[in-house]
């Protein structure tokens, strides 16, 4: 991977939740790469081990973001592993089905809100406590463009994702005085599984839309999570970084 910077994260610690595949895992390999031990997190104990072994992370630990408690006992047990908490990057998200308002499956609906927004809540709840500890942190939301504009035929979709932004931005400002920033990003379509999830036409859709003409691929968005994640980032919180090829204007 070319464009790191060596010993950026010598000395720190991060927890990626859904860090098996997709931006999680680019993350895992870009912030090993440049000196932090990396805890992952994921839904599936297979993929988990593959990505460790391909990203070299220190730790893993097999849990359902939905879940509150084990969201907690996995907080708990990556800041005992690695002995403390500065970074958190939440990354773990379905898609959902491609249906209208009108018939969208409320158990489905339930199921996207409750790994992409609640999800996204349990993971800062229980690591934001470990952060406190020390004054600092770094919490890295993954939102997206649809929480921003609403894709059509995407509705719990995008409006998890506009939950990320919101509960992003309140974080950010209850933690403004400590050293703790917390940012979210919005990608437009990228190069990742999630992808399989979709409908050539969702996805046909969403391309249409970013003036650039392409989807992203893993390791641009990667580029800007890891400045958001770093000491560098000290002056953005509770702030919406957009990655979209053009795509949104706001």
């Amino acid at each position: 991977m070319s464009g790191t910077y060596a010993g950026r994260f010598a000395g720190q610690t991060a927890i990626i939740a859904g860090g098996a595949s997709g931006v999680g895992r680019g993350l895992a390999a870009r912030l090993t790469q440049e000196g932090a031990r990396v805890s992952i997190w994921d839904y599936d104990a297979a993929l988990l081990r593959e990505a460790a072994a391909e990203t070299g992370a220190a730790h893993t630990v097999v849990v359902d973001v939905a879940d509150e408690a084990q969201v907690q006992a996995a907080a708990d047990a990556s800041a005992q592993a690695l002995g403390r908490v500065d970074v958190l990057v939440v990354s773990a998200g379905i898609t959902g089905p491609t249906t209208t308002v009108w018939e969208y499956p409320t158990a489905e609906w339930r199921r996207v809100i409750d790994i992409n927004l609640n999800g996204t809540f349990y993971c800062c709840r229980s690591v934001v406590p470990h952060m406190m500890k020390n004054d600092y942190g770094r919490i890295v939301n993954i939102s997206s463009v649809a929480g921003k504009e609403g894709n059509p035929n995407a509705s719990a979709y995008s409006t998890s994702k506009a939950g990320v932004i919101g509960l992003t931005k309140s974080l950010g400002k209850e933690l403004a005085k400590t050293g703790i920033r917390v940012n979210c990003v919005t990608p437009a379509t990228f190069r990742s599984p999630i992808l399989k999830q979709l409908t050539q036409g969702q996805i046909d859709y969403m391309l249409s839309r970013i003036p650039i003409g392409r989807i992203g691929e893993i390791d641009e968005v990667a580029a800007l999570v890891s400045w958001l994640a770093s000491r560098e980032c000290s002056f953005s919180t509770g702030a919406t970084f957009d990655i979209s090829g053009g795509r949104t204007t706001y």
